[in-house]
């Protein structure tokens, strides 16, 4: 039998969890659950990435509220920028939720909110 790892040692360096494949009944196919990127995301200089994806206590600053195609993106978009999500406004995963990296808890100026990550993926960054 392996041993049960702790929640420090989850959240240790920025650990990812793996790809987990889940029966929910017996009449239902197995699932494949979400995962995190095995490494953190950085892209290049000037390019845009969605804050869903950000790692965390990386440094960076809003772009845009970006819609999905979603129904109630609108509303989300809107409430977004009425709590701050501002073009210009620095913001940082201070860190996701477990299981599943939900809800992310993330700093934009000084306040500090927890988002679902349907709701970080409409915010666009860039790296500070």
């Amino acid at each position: 039998m392996t041993p049960r790892a702790t929640l420090a040692d989850v959240f240790k360096n920025n650990s990812c969890f793996p790809v987990r494949t889940v029966a929910a009944c017996p009449s239902v196919s197995a699932v494949t659950l979400p995962t995190a990127p095995s490494s953190p995301v950085l892209p290049a200089s000037g390019q845009t990435l969605s804050l869903a994806r950000l790692a965390r206590h990386t440094p960076a600053v809003v772009v845009e509220l970006r819609s999905l195609g979603q129904v109630d993106d609108a509303e989300r978009m809107l409430r977004l920028s009425e709590i701050g999500f501002v073009p210009g406004e620095p913001v940082r995963v201070i860190a996701y939720g477990f299981p599943g990296r939900e809800p992310i808890a993330v700093r934009i100026g000084r306040s500090t909110f927890a988002l679902r990550a349907h709701e970080a993926a409409l915010v666009q960054v860039v790296l500070a």
